[in-house]
């Protein structure tokens, strides 16, 4: 991600709230850590179901035993660090392009980014993504935490995306992993360097911009939030 501190200098973007030590955090666990707090914007990747063959995933579950076994027992907010390795290590294998990678084609990853588009400023506040062939990273708000969470809003996107897909490819089956990482955008630091990491993916991929589906709200170019070319 870019290190260029005076990029962080900008004026925060409407709405933009970063995680709160005066405001309640919420935590739950399934095979990964997830934050909630009112407010907050969160950082999200979700994979296609066979993005990762059956090799990788027994390495990730012998790593988090290994993981495990070598560090006492501690409460889900202490764990935060073994996610970011998992998903750090996810992320390297994703961008190898394994699986289907069904979401190479325009008119395949349309669906989901349609998906996305649909919920914006009804259901959250979608703020930028890009989609590679096999995976989507995206940065948004829920809008009613509360009644419609996170959660609901990504079983929306993939539910109708998944069944659009599977229309069009003449496919069945499961098309989503279930479980996304999501994790909440600290500050306005943090978020500079999410917002470049998301645009600097499709490069680090070996892929050109082009490639793939690749959008940031345009409110947030105006006050300088953009991906910024060579981050």
């Amino acid at each position: 991600m870019s290190s260029d501190r005076s990029n962080w200098n900008l004026p925060p973007p409407a709405g933009f709230q970063g995680l709160r030590d005066d405001l309640r955090l919420d935590i739950y666990q399934q095979a990964l850590p997830h934050w909630r707090q009112d407010g907050a914007t969160y950082f999200i990747t979700f994979r296609l179901h066979d993005s990762l063959p059956q090799a990788k995933l027994n390495e990730l579950r012998a790593f988090k035993t290994d993981w495990e076994r070598r560090r006492p027992p501690r409460p889900a907010h202490d764990r935060n660090d073994l996610a970011l390795e998992l998903m750090r290590r996810v992320e390297i294998w994703l961008d190898q392009g394994m699986g289907s990678c069904y979401l190479r084609s325009p008119a395949v990853s349309r669906y989901i980014t349609d998906a996305m588009h649909a919920t914006d400023g009804t259901r959250c506040e979608l703020d930028c993504y890009v989609v590679m062939p096999n995976h989507v990273h995206a940065v948004a708000r829920p809008l009613s935490p509360k009644t419609d969470p996170l959660e609901q809003i990504l079983r929306s996107w993939k539910g109708s995306s998944a069944r659009s897909i599977n229309e069009s490819l003449e496919r069945s089956g499961t098309l989503w992993q279930p479980e996304s990482f999501d994790r909440i955008v600290r500050d306005e630091e943090h978020l500079w360097r999410v917002i470049q990491y998301i645009g600097a993916n499709p490069r680090k991929a070996g892929l050109s911009a082009a490639d793939t589906s690749l959008w940031i709200r345009p409110e947030w170019v105006e006050l300088g939030w953009k991906f910024e070319v060579g981050a």
